[in-house]
């Protein structure tokens, strides 16, 4: 039985690979101070054998007692309403707590794979992104505190792999949905849905002409683990290409949802990303792995979610 200590576990997409793990037969330790996480998100794992909680936060020294195969670093504020408001919680994750992570890693012998982001890119001038373009962004900006903490985690992960021999992973992840996501987080799905489902107008920022691309969670759930599995250790894209401007994502969420609410606009926030789209190629050629669910199908799957959680 493999033993994989997951931090940020209780968080959107922490609690999924509790799940998805457990099914697969690991033991997981599941780290989080509840900052960004909920309990609700693994209320359904307590009490089983295969599965273990601890409240605390991984920017302090990091022990787990016995051996560990894997170290999953999901711990971070994702959202723009966390990182904004938490803006040296967010930098003192991404550099303390990926170096605390890192060093129970060196000293398990386990394989560590960081979680990343495609705000790494930033506000990309390259389109669509690949993992060797380096990236557009202000580090003195409000999103900075996410986007370089993220970029600091990257090189501190790629310098234990190279100088201390951490067996190591980084995958960029972009824009992913699903069950388990906070209605409140800021984020431009779970908004519009929320809006949608309790009558009130969509707010679209800027003209809605600037796009992103949504996977769902099982898919991203699916490479994340091939990646674990895989011998790269470079950055990894993983998210969905098919492409979508905002403004069709608020229309299209009215559609499904049969709501009568309005459509009304407010000023682009600073630094937010016009464009947003993955190139999987790499993904493709080196883990056979590409979405699976489309993101029509994806939206019938969450609606039922997101309908109790407005209730």
């Amino acid at each position: 039985m493999e033993r994989t200590l997951i931090t940020g576990g209780a968080g959107f997409l922490g609690s999924h690979f509790c799940d998805y793990l457990i099914e697969k037969g690991h033991e997981v330790i599941c780290i989080d101070n509840l900052s960004t996480g909920n309990m609700e998100n693994i209320s359904h794992l307590l009490g089983k054998k295969q599965f273990s909680f601890i409240q605390y936060d991984v920017t302090n020294y990091l022990h787990v007692d016995g051996e560990l195969h894997n170290i999953l670093h999901f711990a971070s504020p994702a959202s723009p309403i966390d990182y904004l408001r938490m803006p040296i919680q967010t930098l003192k994750v991404g550099s303390l707590g990926t170096h605390k992570a890192l060093g129970l890693a060196l000293s398990k012998k386990a394989r560590f794979l960081l979680a990343s982001t495609s705000e790494c890119y930033g506000d990309p001038l390259v389109h669509p992104q690949t993992e060797d373009y380096w990236g557009n962004v202000n580090p003195v900006g409000p999103r900075g505190v996410y986007d370089e903490a993220k970029r600091f985690a990257e090189s501190m992960t790629m310098a234990y792999h190279r100088y201390h021999g951490v067996e190591t992973r980084i995958v960029r992840i972009f824009n992913t949905y699903g069950p388990r996501m906070r209605l409140e987080d800021g984020r431009a799905l779970p908004a519009f849905m929320g809006q949608a489902l309790r009558g009130e107008d969509l707010t679209v920022f800027g003209d809605g002409t600037q796009t992103r691309s949504f996977c769902y969670v099982d898919d991203l759930v699916e490479g994340i683990c091939r990646l674990l599995s895989s011998g790269e250790v470079y950055p990894v894209n993983l998210g969905n290409p098919d492409e979508i401007t905002l403004l069709e994502l608020a229309h299209r969420i009215l559609g499904l949802t049969g709501s009568r609410s309005r459509i009304v606009y407010r000023s682009l926030p600073e630094d937010d990303p016009k464009v947003r789209r993955p190139d999987i190629g790499k993904a493709k050629r080196l883990l056979g792995w590409e979405p699976q669910v489309s993101l029509d199908e994806g939206l019938q799957r969450v609606l039922p979610y997101f309908r109790k959680k407005v209730q």
